[in-house]
């Protein structure tokens, strides 16, 4: 399914899985020597947050 064919609930829906994740991943951080496969998958959830962030948006802007 194309990411501008979704519902903003789908997107929701979404956003709210991908913010459980961030906070899980958080939680795993260390204090010190922060390990680089869970710095990148932190940033990969962010960067997947902010995309789905923006097509909401735009969903939300061409419905109104």
């Amino acid at each position: 399914m194309a990411e501008m064919d979704r519902t903003i609930e789908e997107i929701q829906n979404e956003l709210k899985r991908l913010e459980q994740k961030i906070g899980e991943v958080k939680r795993r951080l260390p204090a010190h020597s922060v390990k680089p496969p869970i710095m990148m998958e932190l940033l990969e959830l962010e960067d997947r947050r902010d995309e789905l962030l923006k097509i909401r948006e735009t969903l939300i802007q061409t419905d109104q």
